[in-house]
């Protein structure tokens, strides 16, 4: 193949017509003008060895070039509109619309690109990219009663720009952010049409918006001024797993009653500060200020010097908001790693230090804490959800049923958008905290319920609601899509966490994760 190349290239035609032999000459007989026009014509990766020969990536983008063309254009439609909506007041113009945007059916070519290696956590990257493109650009333009109809054809364009990946992270996709720049005035060149008439056959309008395109794009982007896409926060990105704690919920002292009659029923929530992970949660011990739990909880740690442990004690209530009956933290660096440590915390009302109502007592919380860091053979596990077991009283044979909702993506009401999500289960009713004007919702909040056999043969029933927040609306309440998920599976898996599609719902779905626990 190469032999072939470079007899190829040690060729050319000239001085031919259809019906006469072409005269092929050799390259060292060419002028310099010809030579010149060939060298166009030529992959960089051939004349130049910093070069790299990247066909797969031409192929690549061949095939998905259907599916980026939607995507593209969907993203440029949200970027392009608020600008567009701030922009045209001050030119007296009512509206600009996309009426067409596709990028046509030919995608951009790379002839080759070259790969810096540095000493820093980066990868850079100089492709050569060309695009003789046949997008569809239409915009209808309204001013003074008026509408115009203007097309962008025979777009191309010519640049080299500079793609660095950096920092270098070891959480998917493995970057964080991603800064472009261009090495030269990329080349620019289209047509404007309105109406069938070409907009640059006027006398001096090609060249000045060609330039003027040039040296705008040069002025924002050309080197060493970037656009930044930032894909991963780098400080959290660079965190991963280093220990479970294993927190032991004892027992509580001496609470305060929070009920006018009778006494509380307490429960605990706990979590890691400033973690996305959604809270722990023991069992709620009716009537009692004295409650015993002995439940035990392992949570994943990403940084023992910075987080604490957080413990919220509430009153549970069957209709209204939880009563909050004191909290406190830990600091996970003042935890001996491998060593149990049985703490006995007082409740406060809230962690402000100079809160004069923290000087009443509230009662206190037992715990017994060990934080254990992962050897280095286990950094690689995935130990994000570590399954807990079930509480000691769980009934024999029996188990917890944990659900917790994570979020939903494409909900969407005919008149509202503030949505929640109610889980029914065996007459069971729990609610998820509304969200107001918001389609792609995100709860992270858990569910339980203690049953005394595995739900084999049961369905959880998940619906996704809207409730208005106007006074004297004619439609307050609407569901935006339901799914009922059969339990067989979570039971027989242990845990499942997968996104439904979400019945009468044109694109909703939601994530919800199951787990079964058992004492044993």
């Amino acid at each position: 193949m190469l032999d072939k190349l470079r007899h190829k290239s040690c060729i050319s035609f000239s001085n031919c017509s259809l019906d006469q032999n072409p005269v092929i000459r050799p390259l060292a007989e060419q002028d310099s003008q010809s030579l010149q026009r060939l060298l166009h014509e030529i992959p960089l990766w051939v004349k130049n060895p910093d070069y790299d020969r990247i066909d797969w990536l031409n192929k690549f983008l061949e095939v998905m070039w259907p599916f980026l063309d939607k995507a593209i254009c969907k993203t440029a439609k949200n970027i392009a509109n608020p600008i567009i909506a701030e922009q045209i007041p001050k030119y007296k113009i009512e509206s600009v619309e996309f009426e067409e945007l596709t990028l046509g059916s030919l995608p951009p070519t790379f002839q080759g690109m070259k790969v810096f290696v540095t000493e820093e956590k980066e990868l850079i990257m100089e492709p050569t990219l060309k695009w003789a493109g046949n997008p569809n650009v239409t915009l209808g333009i309204k001013a003074f009663g008026l509408k115009a109809t203007v097309q962008v054809v025979d777009l191309q364009i010519f640049a080299q720009p500079r793609i660095t990946l950096k920092p270098l992270v070891p959480s998917f996709p493995c970057f964080a952010k991603i800064v472009v720049s261009l090495m030269e005035k990329p080349h620019v060149d289209f047509g404007l049409n309105v109406v069938g008439a070409d907009l640059m056959s006027i006398p001096g309008l090609y060249r000045f918006v060609q330039e003027l395109i040039k040296d705008q794009v040069a002025n924002m982007y050309l080197w060493p001024k970037t656009l930044e896409v930032e894909i991963l926060d780098p400080t959290k990105a660079m965190k991963r797993p280093v220990g479970i704690l294993h927190v032991k919920v004892l027992r509580a002292m001496k609470l305060r009653k929070k009920d006018l009659l009778g006494a509380s029923d307490p429960y605990v929530k706990l979590k890691i500060t400033e973690s996305k992970a959604p809270s722990k949660k023991t069992a709620v011990k009716h009537k009692n200020l004295n409650p015993e739990w002995n439940e035990e909880f392992s949570i994943v740690v990403k940084d023992p010097e910075s987080r604490a442990l957080e413990l919220i004690v509430y009153d549970w209530e069957q209709v209204g908001k939880h009563d909050k009956m004191g909290t406190n933290v830990v600091p996970l660096k003042e935890l001996t790693p491998d060593e149990p440590k049985v703490m006995t915390l007082d409740l406060l009302k809230n962690l402000n230090q100079n809160d004069a109502q923290d000087d009443k007592f509230r009662g206190q919380l037992v715990l017994e804490l060990t934080y254990k860091p992962f050897k280095e053979e286990d950094m690689s596990k995935d130990l994000d959800n570590p399954l807990q077991k079930a509480p000691e009283e769980t009934p024999p044979g029996g188990g917890v049923l944990v659900v917790v909702v994570h979020e939903a993506q494409d909900v969407e009401g005919k008149h509202h958008n503030n949505p929640y999500v109610r889980i029914i289960f065996k007459g069971e009713e729990r609610k998820t905290k509304q969200v107001k004007k918001n389609r792609d919702p995100r709860w992270e909040e858990e569910f339980t319920f203690m049953l005394e056999e595995p739900p084999l043969k049961e369905k959880l029933h998940v619906e996704v609601l809207s409730t208005s927040t106007r006074i004297g609306l004619l439609h307050p309440k609407e569901t935006l899509g339901y799914v009922n998920i059969s339990l067989a599976d979570v039971v027989n898996n242990k845990r499942i966490n997968e996104k439904y599609h979400l019945i009468d719902s044109k694109n909703g779905k939601i994530q919800i994760e199951l787990q079964w626990r058992t004492s044993s």
